[in-house]
């Protein structure tokens, strides 16, 4: 028996680390220390899958407890013309496409009154870089969506489209981000990031915002109040060490600012895209893949309050499995995405409350339904009676 486990009764409970290389990482966690690069790889490429759910679960559980958080949210996408051309996208359409779609203020708000639901409370938006739209279109679109239905909190344009946004303005980035604000925005999604390692961005995102042009917009909406989200495409030709020197980009500006709500891996989807065209990709992650990552990011992103599974994109099946793995926010109702299902995703086009509540019970947690900007606003306490009472965690300390 090695010093990391001990039978029942005999000590604090710890598990059976078959991998040794685990062990300095364990004492690590357990004190509290942040991990190093090196560490972080030895979590990707462990055998050990019992270990790492094990510490990933002991942060996400440190931080929350079984609380798992989730957001009455609608996803409006109010254009799908661009022209960036990033590869691995299947959401872009050209002007004059019949597929193409580009909506007015007008319309944008006539879409979220047709999609609305009582209790919505954040309404995301992210699009095309639409190559004509002028800059006044956009705040003005924040603010009549303010006008037109009172208290609901508008998170919208990544740093990629921020970074439009400028060119089109002819305004510092940091200007739109102050403009945008005073309209109404109250919160930037995580999009845009990928990965952002320039080998890969020059083959998947050439056109985009650059990876240090993404980390100083999110640096600037953090100056003015306004909290981000983070994002990592995954699951196309980056390598493990890619992942991590990306992670590892964001917990060094979280460290810096403090303005990340929440890390949020994006899985590829291989449908109607050059890239899975390319590669010859038909499949998607595998779930132990999508698993070790949630968990390494929990481990590794130690000043990050949430690690998000996106729903989305690795089913809600994997989610409820990753309760587990260091997930402690499962995103939202997301009525209705687009994105990710134009590049195959199979899941559905949003899930109700109440499924997303069963989602979380059924996995043994406590439903927190929270706003976007992560105010609590209820707990659903009360498990359903068939599923019974999640076990009491074995404290190590």
């Amino acid at each position: 028996m090695n010093e990391a486990s001990s039978p029942a009764g005999a000590g604090p409970y710890r598990p059976s680390v078959r991998d040794p290389k685990l062990l300095p990482i364990l004492e690590k966690i357990e004190a509290g220390k942040r991990l190093t690069f090196d560490e972080g790889m030895v979590l990707y490429h462990t055998p050990d899958y019992n270990t790492l759910m094990w510490l990933a679960n002991r942060v996400r559980e440190r931080k929350h407890g079984d609380k798992t958080y989730f957001v009455h949210s609608l996803r409006l996408e109010f254009t799908n013309i661009c022209y960036v051309g990033c590869t691995f996208c299947a959401f872009a359409a050209k002007k004059g496409e019949a597929r193409a779609w580009d909506y007015s203020v007008e319309e944008v708000v006539a879409k979220v009154r047709e999609k609305w639901e009582p209790g919505l409370t954040e309404l995301h938006m992210s699009s095309g870089h639409h190559p004509n739209r002028p800059w006044s279109y956009y705040p003005e679109m924040v603010r009549a969506l303010n006008e037109n239905f009172p208290g609901i909190q508008v998170k919208a344009f990544t740093a990629a489209e921020i970074e439009h946004l400028s060119k089109i303005s002819k305004k510092p980035t940091l200007e739109v981000l102050r403009e945008l604000k005073e309209a109404g925005l109250v919160a930037l999604p995580g999009g845009g990031a990928e990965i952002f390692a320039e080998r890969v961005r020059r083959q998947i995102a050439k056109n985009k915002v650059k990876a240090e042009k993404w980390l100083q917009i999110h640096r600037e909406a953090h100056s003015l109040g306004l909290r981000t989200n983070a994002t990592m495409l995954y699951g196309h030709i980056e390598t493990l060490e890619e992942r991590l020197e990306h992670m590892d980009r964001l917990r060094r500006l979280q460290d810096e600012t403090g303005g990340f709500y929440s890390f949020i891996p994006l899985a590829f989807q291989p449908d109607a895209n050059a890239l899975a065209f390319n590669l010859g990709k038909t499949e998607f992650t595998t779930g132990l893949d999508d698993l070790r990552n949630l968990a390494v990011a929990r481990l590794y992103l130690d000043n990050f309050d949430h690690i998000k599974g996106y729903w989305v994109m690795i089913s809600s099946d994997l989610v409820q499995v990753a309760l587990d793995w260091g997930v402690s926010d499962i995103d939202g109702t997301i009525i209705e995405e687009h994105i990710a299902h134009a590049a195959g995703a199979t899941s559905p086009l949003g899930l109700s409350r109440q499924k997303m509540v069963q989602l979380i019970q059924a996995a043994g947690r406590v439903p927190v339904e929270r706003d976007a900007l992560y105010n609590e606003l209820r707990i659903y306490d009360n498990l359903p009676k068939a599923e019974g009472p999640r076990p009491k965690a074995i404290s190590a300390s």
